[in-house]
């Protein structure tokens, strides 16, 4: 018997027009990835597995609503959906999450993780050399804020006297480099995490 892969979006399709299992096959495909990812940043088994429900459920709602926009980047857009509950959950017990809420997956929140293995190690070390390929195709002066900023640690103020330029201006080339680095990572479809 030929096996023959039906893409997200046929299944999503198929779910919206009342095929229930198209639902059950797309959890079973991305189970792994998102439950990861959720227990990733909150490390308890249990509210992990609660989150992971929640996010199915949101999932479901939208769809039953005709709400979700098939651009074919169902994956991407349940990730968002948990990212955003585990943010939820985080604000709700008055902790602090694994990596800042940019309302987008920053980039740099790898970069700071100090609880690796040896694979996320290769990983990390991976992620690095990429995002300095990407920080390197920036404007020079958005590069230099940005470097002195994320790698040397530097306020904003310390920028300012460095550079010559206001503070004003120093937080203005950090906001345009980061929104070119969403521009650049967009553009070519570059995932930053694991």
């Amino acid at each position: 018997m030929q096996y023959e892969f039906i893409s997200d979006a046929n299944l999503v399709s198929s779910y919206i027009k009342g095929e229930e299992s198209a639902l059950e096959t797309l959890i079973t495909r991305h189970k792994q990835k998102i439950y990861s990812f959720i227990y990733s940043k909150v490390y308890d088994r249990d509210v992990a597995e609660d989150i992971f429900q929640d996010t199915f459920i949101k999932v479901i709602r939208t769809l039953k609503r005709g709400a979700y926009n098939e651009e074919g980047k169902f994956l991407p857009w349940v990730m968002r959906i948990s990212h955003n509950l585990v943010i939820d959950f985080f604000r709700k017990n008055k902790r602090m999450p694994k990596f800042d809420n940019a309302g987008e997956f920053s980039i740099f929140s790898v970069l700071s993780d100090t609880s690796l293995n040896a694979e996320k190690s290769i990983i990390k070390e991976q992620v690095e050399t990429d995002v300095r390929r990407l920080v390197d195709k920036l404007p020079e002066d958005q590069k230099e804020v940005l470097l002195m900023r994320i790698y040397n640690d530097m306020s904003f103020k310390e920028i300012s006297d460095r550079t010559g330029v206001s503070i004003n201006t120093a937080l203005g080339r950090m906001r345009y480099a980061l929104i070119n680095l969403r521009k650049i990572i967009d553009k070519h479809n570059i995932v930053l995490t694991n």
